[in-house]
C-alpha cells in the first residue's frame, strides 16, 4: 500500500492548522513559470499553504497546451513507463504498421538520440518495475488529493468515477496482463481481469462489437475529466485566493548569482528591454519546453517532446457511447467519455516541436474509436487537436529540487499530467514549504540522472 502519513491528510484541518504544523513556517514569494494544469495545480496547493503566488505563462488563458484537449483520464492503474521489456521489438513491429501508434520522424537532432538511447537502457525487467513503482505510487496519491481538492473547492469538470478498461483484441495481449498486474498488487491498486462478458458488463456499448475482442483489464479506481476545464475553473479559484496569473508573459531567461535564481526574464520592447520578476522561490513547470529554459543554468534535463493528438467529437447515442475511458491496446488509444462528448486520444510521434496536423494519424484514432464504438459519435465533427507531452526517457516526472537552492521543477510527466497533476502540485508545495511530504519523493527529483552519470 502507499506510504501515507494518516493524521495529515490532503485538505485535513484549516489553512492556519496546516501552517502551523511546520515549524517556523514563514510566507514565501513563489513564481511558477508555466500554465498548464502542473503549474495551476501547484499554485493551488502553495497559495494554500500560504504563500504569495504568481503565474506566468505566454499563453491568453490557462491550460491552452498540452493540458488543452488530452486524452481526460486519471489514471493511476494504467500508470506505466513506455521503456518496458519487450518494447524495442514491438516498436520496429508499430513503426511498420499501417496504423501505427509510434511514428518517428528522420532526424539529425542528437537529443532525440540520446533520449532513445537513455529509454533503451530503462527496457529491463529491473528498471521496468522500478520505474512503475515510481509513477504509481505518485498517480495513486495524486488521484486522492484532487478529490480532496474536490471536496474543498466543489469544482466539476465533466469528471466520471468509472474506471478505465483496457481492452485486448488478441489472446497475446491478454496472456501478457500479468506483466502490469504483479506492480498492481504490491501498490494495493484494485484490478479486474476481465472475459469479454466481464468488459460488455462495463462497458456495456461494446455489446455491438463482441467479436472485436477476447478481454480486457478494468481498473476501477481511475477516473476521467476534461483537464482544460480543470485547469481553468482551477485557475479562477486560484485568483481568488490571491494568486497573481499573468497570461501573454513571454519568459526568456532565468537569472542566477552564486547558486540561487535571482530573477526571470520576460521579453520586451524598447531599449530597456523586457520586465524581470523577483521571488524567493522558483518552480519550472514548462512542460517540454523546460529543458531550453533550464539548461544556460547547466541544469540538463532528459526531457523530449512527444506528440500526441485527439479528436473530440459529439455523442450522438448515448447508449451507444462509452462510460468511461477504454484503452485500445492494439493501436494504443484512449477513448473517453467526456459530458456530451468523446475525447480519442493516442499516438506517440518524435517530430520535434512540430504541431503539424497529420492526417494519418487522425485516421488512427477514427479507426479505434470506430471499431469499437461505430455509432457513439459523429466522427465528421470531430476537432482534431495535437499537444508535446514532456517525456522522460524511465517514464517518470521530475518533480523537486535542483542544484540551484531556490529552484524547483514540475515537468516531464508525459501522457500522465493530468493524472499525477494534483499530487505533483501537493509535493511540490510541501517541499517548498518544508513541511514532510506525504509520499516518498527523493527518486522523483531530478538529481536520480545526475547520479545515474
Amino acid at each position: 500500500m502507499l506510504a501515507r502519513h494518516s493524521s495529515h491528510r490532503p485538505g485535513a484541518g484549516s489553512d492556519t492548522e496546516r501552517r502551523g504544523a511546520t515549524e517556523g513556517f514563514a510566507a514565501m514569494r513563489v513564481l511558477i513559470l508555466g500554465g498548464g494544469v502542473v503549474g495551476v495545480t501547484s499554485a493551488y496547493y502553495l497559495a494554500k499553504a500560504g504563500h504569495e503566488v504568481t503565474v506566468l505563462d505566454r499563453q491568453p488563458g490557462a491550460g491552452l497546451e498540452t493540458s488543452f484537449a488530452n486524452a481526460g483520464q486519471v489514471s493511476p492503474g494504467y500508470s506505466a513507463p513506455w521503456a518496458a521489456p519487450g518494447i524495442p521489438v514491438k516498436a520496429m513491429k508499430w513503426l511498420m504498421m499501417r496504423h501505427r501508434p509510434l511514428v518517428l520522424w528522420p532526424s539529425l537532432e542528437p537529443k532525440l538520440y540520446g533520449w532513445l538511447a537513455k529509454m533503451l537502457a530503462n527496457c529491463t525487467e529491473d528498471a521496468y518495475r522500478r520505474n512503475k513503482g515510481r509513477m504509481v505510487r505518485l498517480a495513486e496519491y495524486s488521484r486522492d488529493v484532487l478529490r480532496d481538492l474536490r471536496t474543498e473547492t466543489g469544482i466539476t469538470y465533466d469528471h466520471r468515477e468509472k474506471g478505465t478498461l483496457q481492452l485486448f483484441r488478441t489472446q497475446k495481449q491478454l496472456d501478457h496482463v500479468g506483466d502490469d498486474t504483479g506492480v498492481l498488487d504490491e501498490y494495493g491498486v484494485p484490478y479486474e481481469v476481465l472475459d469479454p462478458a466481464g468488459c460488455i458488463a462495463a462497458e456495456p456499448a461494446l455489446a455491438r462489437v463482441g467479436g472485436s475482442f477476447v478481454g480486457g483489464l478494468r481498473l476501477p479506481g481511475d477516473e476521467t475529466g476534461d483537464a482544460h476545464l480543470f485547469t481553468q475553473r482551477l485557475a479562477a479559484i486560484c485568483e481568488s485566493m490571491g494568486v497573481t496569473i499573468r497570461y501573454g508573459a513571454t519568459i526568456t531567461s532565468l537569472r542566477q548569482e552564486g547558486g540561487r535564481i535571482v530573477g526571470v526574464g520576460l521579453a520586451g520592447t524598447g531599449s530597456a528591454g523586457g520586465e524581470v520578476l523577483t521571488a524567493d522561490r522558483y518552480v519550472a513547470a514548462m512542460g517540454s519546453y523546460t529543458p531550453m529554459m533550464l539548461k544556460p543554468l547547466g541544469i540538463e534535463l532528459p526531457v523530449y517532446p512527444v506528440k500526441g493528438y485527439s479528436l473530440t467529437l459529439p455523442v450522438t447515442d448515448a447508449e451507444a457511447a462509452p462510460v468511461s475511458t477504454v484503452m485500445d491496446e492494439t493501436f494504443k488509444v484512449a477513448i473517453t467519455r467526456l459530458g456530451d462528448r468523446i475525447r480519442v486520444g493516442g499516438t506517440a510521434e518524435l517530430a520535434g516541436f512540430s504541431q503539424a496536423l497529420r492526417g494519418p494519424r487522425r485516421a488512427t484514432l477514427e479507426r479505434s474509436v470506430l471499431d469499437l464504438f461505430p455509432q457513439g459519435g459523429d466522427v465528421s465533427q470531430a476537432k482534431f487537436w495535437t499537444g508535446l507531452r514532456p517525456m522522460t526517457p524511465d517514464g517518470t516526472p521530475i518533480v523537486g529540487a535542483t542544484a540551484y537552492d531556490n529552484l524547483y521543477t514540475n515537468t516531464g510527466h508525459g501522457t500522465l499530467g493530468w493524472t499525477m497533476a494534483c499530487g505533483s502540485g501537493r509535493l511540490l508545495a510541501d517541499l517548498i514549504g518544508g513541511r514532510a511530504p506525504e509520499i516518498d519523493h527523493q527518486d522523483l527529483a531530478e538529481s536520480r540522472y545526475a547520479k545515474a552519470a
